[in-house]
This record gives structure tokens, C-alpha cells and sequence, in this order.
């Protein structure tokens, strides 16, 4: 029986299938989608997500603040503004390159690209400048464009300018060091950057940000540099260089016992708040101390004396026949002055200069052991100071020596040394003989920089004969119409090497004089060298004479450094008029002529303290520690007799009157309290039992004069 309607019931159901066949691929499809979305390809579409949506930007961190030795800040991170866009809601973009090209000092067409850029890729951050100066910020600030942000980041600044340029340095435009100090600790300096991320709408418009790392200061550095020694050697510096006319000059100032660096000072210099241009100096932003060696001519007669004195008989007294001034070589010949020396004593050939006799010397050394006290002296090798790009000078193993090396070594040829190389060996003679590690950090945040332990390289006999010696150099040799300073007791050599250019020796000179002060005690020693000086101006004892010369004085009385001479002793002392010191020229040097005779009165107070060395030799349990060459620290008061007799002096006439009290063998209280009774004043050096003074028991006691007691233990 069939029903009306049937076949309709039939469609219907075959209807309902087919739609829910559909329904279950549709939803089956939509399933797959959705497990390829959160599961299969999560991360994929999160990341894609999140770049359309995110952007992280870095936060700089500031460096870390450079300060001088008393807490000066010598370079420092301030604010400054910085400006980006978000490249999307840009409209025009070439106008927008237009109008912040010109206002930014931008190239108009390299920004229009970047823009572009920027727009492809769809990215809503792109940074335009950073740090714009004050000028740039106040016009963006007045154009408040909607697409344009300012940012306050950090920029570097000197605050004292040229000073200190070269040891400082510099940094590149994302503040990372560049030369000098800001090169040496730019990782500690630098810091960690931080992290910021953005969040942006449909528009790329920025609607809420939070920090995801803060970011971390550079550490703070302390240098060994103090401020204000530092201006006065850049100040007497370029007043010497440009009053000889030379092409550019160095002068350092160093504690002798630690190898802190006072001051490093180089002319031309730079100002670091400018940037480079390209009609600027080239050369006024090397380290010339550091980085550039020269030939140091007589300075290192110091080397080849002491050398003598440690290995050979030689001794102050002994003499030297230099003839009549000419000494015939293998291959060339070297000349003295217009006229011969004659025969001269050690202690002359180093006052006079005498590349002759210096080489004489040197031949009784020996080229073996020649060699091994010009290492030991350090030449040849890195000091460590802690700049960059330091040189480590030249000089040649013993294989590679000449048939002539060891003359030319002995008068300072063959060699080539940095200022901050002669500084340090100087301050072996200044410290009892110690060889000390220059550097120019003193601590990185609160922690002091770890300090290599001083070597002895000479012994302290040895020392003391060559303050002495180079005490002579100031006194009656070719330092002394330049060198010897006011009040105060110093040492030095002179040197004037002829420059080595294009394969032959010019008439140009490098003039350089190291010394220190004051000689029983010395506080500091000062390298001076300018390169390119010409004529007998030129000169060593000339040129840089008396840049050591104003340097030291200022620098001592700064220190608050006691005066070591009587007033009317340093009258006495003073160069006449009519004296004249002559120096010679020669190929590798140019060093004094004759000497004039010293004034009776000086005489008997240098012939008094060479006495004094004998009785301090004769007592074992009188050992000066500054003598012995232990590193004594800056102001301890130990003592190291200065200077030597005069063969040709004669004993002053003993004139009637108060005498000079026997205080040896007394505490230092029993001292004090009967010098003050007595109304004498004394300068007290060391602790304990008194051992030695100047003058002796039973001298003459003149007016103002002071007597100087060694006390020890």
C-alpha cells in the first residue's frame, strides 16, 4: 500500500545528509585549521603576531664615569635627545624626509630610502639620529610631529677638554671607545644595554610599553692622572714646543715608586668634545709618549754607567782618556766637539756628555752584559702602562748586532725608546733600583687595579753613585744653566739625538731631559722630549731643560714638597751670567763642553756629603731603605747622598764662630728638643737612632742654614 507523500519524506532525508556531510567536512576543515593555528604552527603565527604588534628597542647604558686621582671628572655620560619614527603612520614620506633631513643635518635622499625602507618590511620603529644636539632638539620639540618621537638617551662629554685628551680618549658615535682609556676598559666602561618593548595598534600606533631589562651603568674608572699636574705639563709643554719651533713634543710626570703616571702630557693636542675634521692634525690625537719611539741619544749614558759601575772597576773617579776628540770606528768616526776632552773622569764623561768616553765605558762592559742591563732596564719590551697601542721601541737581539753596535748602544743609537720607557728607567735610579710597572689606572669602581711587585735590577751601591753623578749634570754639567731648579736638590741627564729620516741622519734633533726631585728623596720624576728642534737651541739642556724645569717646580710646590736647600745655598748655586755650557753635536748626541768652576760654597756642601756616604757605608746597622732600593713610599724621608767631591775643590777656610752640634748617636727627640734650644733648625729624615748628618760635627755654622740628620733603626 503506498502512502501519499513518501518520496518527498525520502528527499528530504537524503537532503539532511548531504547537509550534515557538509557541516562535518566544514567542521572538520575548520578543526584542522584551528590545530594548525594553536598547535601545529603556534609559534610560527605567535612570532608573526608579535612582529606586527611588538617591537623591542634597546635602552643604552650609560658609560662609566672617567674621574682623575682627587675624584675630578674627567669624562662623563650626560643626556641628550635622540629621534626615531614609526615609518607607518607616515603619509609622505618624501616630505617627511625632506623636513627632517633638513632639520637634522641628514642626507635628504639616504633618509627617503630607509623610510621606504622601514614602510616595506611594515615596521613601526625606525631611529632617525641619535643624540642631536640642543639646537636640532628644540626645533623637533617645536614641530611636534605625530610621527616623530625624542628619546633621552646618553652622550659622552669631557669636561676639562684638551687636558688629558690622550690619556682619556674618545669614543665613536654609539659610545664605544675609540682611543686612549675609553679603548683600554670600553667593556668595563661600556655597561649592558637594557630593553623596552612596544606595543602597537592595527595603525602601529604605540599604546603601551614596559621595560624587560634595565639597563646596566658602566663601571666608573679612577686614574692615576691628577688634573692639575696634568695641565701644568701640557702648559710648559706646548710653551716649549713652540718657542724651539718643534713639530710636536711629549713631557711625563711619575711617582718613582709605584709607576703611577701623574700626568702624560702631548702637543699638538685635540679637544675630544669636537669631532674629527678633515683639516685637523692627524697627529694630534697619537699618544706620542706611549705609541711613537725615537732614538734617545745621551739620556741613555744613565744605562751604559750603571752597567760599568755593576760590572766593571769603574768608579766616578776613574779616568777616561777620550783624546783629542775624534775616535776612528769600523766604517765611520766619531767626533766629540771642536776640541777633545782629553783624559776625564767618569763622573765628567757623563756631565760633559762625552759620546767618546761613553763608548770607551761601554766597550769594558761588553756586549754580552751590555745587552743584558739594557733589558734589564726594561727597553725593548712593553711597560703595561695600560694605554693602547703602546710600542715596545726597538732593540735588536745580540745576534743581530753590527760590528759597531755596542759604541753606537753605549751612546744611546741602535735603540729606540717611548717616553714612558725612559720615564720608567729613570725611575730606577730615583727609587733604589727598582724596576716598577708604569700605569695610568688607579682603580675600577671601589676595587684598586692589581700592582706587579717591583724587581731589583742594580744594586743600591750602584744608585747611589748614579744620583750622584746625575746630580753632577744639574750641578756643573750640561743641565746646569737650564735644569737646576729653585730650593730644591736634582738630577738629570740631557740628550739631543740627531732624527733618522729617509736613511740618513738630518740636522733636526730630538732634545730630551729626564731627572727627578728632590735627589735624598726624590717625589717624582719628569721626562721631557721634543722632537724636530734645530741649532744649539735646540738642544737637550736647552730645549727641554727648561720645560723639566718649570714642570718640576710647579709640581713640587703643588705636592707640598719640603724645599732641600738653604736660601742662601740656592743663591749660591745659581748659574752666573757669564757661565756657558757648549753642547756638542755628534751623530748620535749632543752633550757639554767645559765646566765652570763651582762656587766655594757649594763645593764644601758636595764635598760634606760625600764624606757622609762613607760614614753611612762604615755603619752595618745604618742602611737607608731608599738607598738599599727597597720601593720607599713618597714622603718617607729616607736618604740617598747626592753628590760627589770635586777633585779640584779645596777645603773652605774654617771661619770662627757657632759650630755645627754633634748629634749622632741621639734619639730623635733629644735632637728636636736641643736643636731648639739651640735655635738651629734641622730637617729630620728616617726613624730612630741619628746615623749621619750634613754638615759633620765641628763645621762652620752659618746663618738660616739647616742641618740635615738621617735617623734609622
Amino acid at each position: 500500500m503506498e502512502f501519499p507523500g513518501r518520496p518527498n519524506t525520502m528527499a528530504a532525508a537524503n537532503r539532511l545528509t548531504v547537509v550534515a556531510a557538509v557541516l562535518l567536512l566544514w567542521s572538520l576543515r575548520i578543526f584542522v585549521a584551528l590545530f594548525s593555528l594553536q598547535v601545529t604552527h603556534h609559534s610560527q603565527y605567535q612570532a608573526s603576531a608579535r612582529k606586527q604588534q611588538e617591537q623591542e628597542i634597546d635602552i643604552p647604558a650609560p658609560r662609566g664615569t672617567i674621574f682623575d686621582r682627587n675624584g675630578q671628572p674627567l669624562a662623563i655620560s650626560v643626556p641628550a635627545a635622540s629621534v626615531s619614527v614609526n615609518p607607518m603612520q607616515i603619509t609622505d614620506v618624501k616630505f617627511a624626509a625632506g623636513l627632517l633631513g633638513g632639520i637634522l643635518h641628514l642626507d635628504k635622499q639616504v633618509l627617503y630610502r630607509r623610510l621606504t625602507a622601514a614602510r616595506d618590511d611594515r615596521r613601526g620603529f625606525l631611529w632617525v639620529k641619535r643624540r642631536i644636539d640642543t639646537f636640532e632638539t628644540a626645533r623637533m620639540k617645536a614641530l611636534n610631529l605625530e610621527w616623530a618621537t625624542l628619546k633621552t638617551e646618553s652622550t659622552r662629554h669631557y669636561p676639562k677638554g684638551e687636558t688629558g685628551s690622550h690619556v682619556v680618549g674618545t669614543v665613536f658615535r654609539e659610545e664605544e671607545g675609540a682611543i686612549g682609556v675609553e679603548k683600554a676598559l670600553d667593556t668595563s666602561l661600556h655597561g649592558k644595554a637594557g630593553s623596552e618593548l612596544m606595543v602597537m595598534d592595527v595603525r602601529h600606533r604605540g599604546i603601551d610599553s614596559h621595560v624587560d631589562a634595565v639597563p646596566q651603568n658602566g663601571v666608573p674608572v679612577t686614574l692615576t692622572i691628577d688634573e692639575r699636574l696634568q695641565y701644568i705639563a701640557e702648559r710648559e709643554l706646548k710653551i716649549g714646543v713652540e718657542l724651539k719651533h718643534a713639530r710636536y713634543g711629549t713631557a711625563i710626570i711619575m711617582n718613582p715608586y709605584t709607576g703611577e703616571v701623574l700626568a702624560l702630557a702631548n702637543y699638538p693636542t685635540y679637544d675630544p668634545n669636537k669631532r674629527v675634521q678633515p683639516t685637523d692634525n692627524a697627529r694630534a690625537r697619537w699618544d706620542l709618549g706611549v705609541s711613537v719611539p725615537f732614538e734617545p741619544g745621551s739620556i741613555f749614558k744613565v744605562v751604559t754607567l750603571s752597567a760599568a759601575l755593576e760590572t766593571t772597576n769603574l768608579t766616578p773617579d776613574s779616568p777616561i782618556a777620550t783624546g783629542g776628540g775624534v775616535l776612528k770606528l769600523p766604517g765611520r768616526v766619531i767626533h766629540e766637539a771642536h776640541h777633545g776632552y782629553g783624559t776625564i773622569t767618569m763622573q765628567q764623561v757623563l756631565e760633559k756628555s762625552s759620546n767618546i768616553g761613553a763608548i770607551l765605558i761601554g766597550a769594558k762592559v761588553g756586549r754580552e752584559k751590555m745587552y743584558e742591563y739594557v733589558k734589564r732596564f726594561g727597553f725593548g719590551d712593553k711597560t703595561g702602562v695600560g694605554l693602547p697601542a703602546e710600542s715596545r721601541g726597538l732593540f735588536r737581539p745580540l745576534s743581530k748586532w753590527g760590528t759597531t753596535s755596542l759604541a753606537s748602544v753605549s751612546m744611546g743609537q741602535e735603540v729606540s725608546t717611548t717616553s714612558v720607557q725612559l720615564a720608567r728607567a729613570c725611575s730606577v735610579i730615583a727609587n733604589g733600583g727598582m724596576l716598577v710597572r708604569p700605569t695610568v689606572i688607579l682603580k675600577r669602581g671601589n676595587k684598586l687595579e692589581p700592582r706587579e711587585a717591583p724587581v731589583r735590577i742594580l744594586k743600591p751601591e750602584t744608585v747611589m753613585t748614579m744620583r750622584m753623578m746625575m746630580e753632577g749634570v744639574v750641578l756643573r754639567g750640561t743641565g746646569k744653566l737650564t735644569a737646576r731648579l729653585d730650593g730644591y736638590t736634582s738630577a738629570g741627564k740631557t740628550g739631543t739625538a740627531q732624527i733618522f729620516e729617509n736613511g740618513h741622519y738630518t740636522h733636526l734633533y730630538n732634545a730630551s731631559f729626564m731627572g727627578f726631585a728632590p735627589v735624598t728623596n726624590p717625589q717624582l720624576v719628569i721626562v721631557v722630549t721634543l722632537n724636530g728642534t734645530a741649532g744649539d737651541n735646540g738642544m737637550g739642556g736647552a730645549a727641554a731643560g727648561p720645560v723639566f724645569k718649570a714642570i718640576a717646580t710647579e709640581a713640587l710646590r703643588m705636592m707640598d714638597v719640603p724645599k732641600d736647600i738653604p736660601e742662601e745655598i740656592a743663591d749660591a748655586k745659581k748659574p752666573r751670567k757669564t757661565d756657558k755650557v757648549v753642547e756638542e753635536a755628534s751623530v748620535a748626541d749632543l752633550g757639554g763642553n767645559s765646566i765652570m768652576a763651582e762656587d766655594q760654597t757649594v763645593k764644601e756642601l758636595l764635598a760634606e756629603e760625600a764624606r757622609l756616604t762613607q760614614l753611612a757605608a762604615a755603619e752595618k746597622a745604618a742602611e737607608i731603605p731608599a738607598a738599599t732600593g727597597e720601593a720607599t713610599p713618597a714622603g718617607s724621608g729616607h736618604v740617598l747622598v747626592s753628590a760627589a767631591p770635586d777633585p779640584v775643590s779645596t777645603p773652605a777656610p774654617v771661619s770662627k764662630g757657632p759650630t755645627v752640634p754633634d748629634y749622632l748617636g741621639k734619639s730623635m727627640r733629644a735632637v728636636v728638643e736641643e736643636a731648639s734650644a739651640d735655635g738651629i733648625e734641622v730637617m729630620i729624615e728616617g726613624t730612630g737612632v741619628a746615623r749621619a748628618q750634613v754638615p759633620l760635627p765641628g763645621k762652620p755654622l752659618r746663618r738660616g742654614e739647616r742641618i740635615r740628620i738621617v735617623f734609622t733603626r
